[in-house]
């Protein structure tokens, strides 16, 4: 044999080996398994890696619902879809306007809300080194933008909204105003459960427990005589704020059933030992009055028998 007619038939040869090699591997090949359904995460889901049936249907089901926040409220500016978002800041004076939002889970200002304690939103304003406490209720126009009569300091303050939108939660939100100007921190009060505004001695009976609900109650007096015709405010005869000190975390207060005076009962709940500052609002005469009070949950230091001064709203 001719050596081209040998090369001719080495190279027919190998054709037939390589084509006979690619229609076993043809055979032997299994079929690529179908796309696994994907998560939001964009990871596989579980348990339906060979899932051919009902996939369409799979993304018609509602998600869950957000768990409610629990403890103590104020330390964030958006909880369960709702964000405080400010519009404009204040500057430095009295009676300055504050106005803000409150954008709900579709991304818009909520325009509808529920009144709780008579008001459908409560704004509370303090400083960051406990001064400068306010308590006031904004005006609400009708594109959802609030706005409220503030007085501002330089320095760092916080502020709170108390709101429950119509068909939604019981939220507070905190974010803070930074003003510039000349600042001087105040000094951190002593420890006390009595307090004097306007005229009127306030004591404040019960202690905190960390933890736990403790039992408040307040009694008032004027020139040495109990006042007994205390007028509602914010649908009760008094109103207490707490506040944590440090973080300023809002804490829930809640008055109990009580007639016109002396005594104003209150449900006081705190998250933890430390220090907290009470705010106590009663109205009388037709004036709202604040007395201002510095307890401790746990053993932090013994209360002292200074007496803090209050002012009018």
């Amino acid at each position: 044999m001719t050596t081209p007619v040998r090369v001719v038939g080495f190279l027919l040869g190998l054709l037939v080996v390589f084509l006979a090699a690619r229609g076993v591997g043809a055979v032997a090949a299994p079929e690529p398994a179908p796309p696994a359904p994907m998560g939001h995460d964009g990871m596989a889901e579980p348990g339906h890696e060979d899932e051919t049936e009902g996939s369409a249907e799979h993304g018609d089901h509602e998600e869950p619902a957000e768990p409610a926040s629990d403890g103590p409220g104020g330390l964030a500016v958006s909880d369960q879809g709702y964000t405080l978002r400010l519009v404009s800041a204040p500057l430095p004076g009295r009676d300055r306007p504050l106005r803000f939002v409150i954008d709900g889970p579709d991304g818009t200002p909520v325009t509808s809300y529920d009144e709780v304690h008579d008001q459908p939103l409560h704004l509370i304003k303090i400083r960051r080194d406990g001064a400068d406490y306010e308590h006031v209720h904004p005006s609400l126009a009708a594109d959802g933008t609030w706005t409220a009569r503030l007085s501002m300091s330089p320095g760092t303050s916080r502020v709170f909204a108390d709101f429950t939108p119509t068909d939604g939660p019981a939220l507070v939100l905190g974010t803070d105003v930074q003003l510039d100007g000349d600042y001087a921190a105040s000094r951190p009060p002593d420890l006390t459960r009595t307090a004097r505004v306007d005229g009127y001695r306030v004591m404040l009976d019960g202690d905190l427990a960390g933890g736990e609900s403790s039992l408040l109650t307040a009694r008032i007096t004027r020139g040495g005589e109990p006042v007994t015709d205390l007028q509602p405010y914010l649908g009760a005869f008094g109103h207490l704020v707490a506040l944590r000190e440090g973080d300023l975390a809002y804490l829930h207060v809640h008055p109990e059933e009580a007639g016109a005076g002396p005594e104003i009962p209150f449900v006081a709940e705190v998250p933890s030992d430390g220090r907290y500052r009470l705010f106590l609002e009663f109205r009388h005469r037709g004036a709202v009055h604040t007395a201002r009070f510095t307890l401790a949950a746990g053993d932090v230091q013994a209360v002292g028998h200074g007496e803090g001064e209050g002012h009018d709203h």
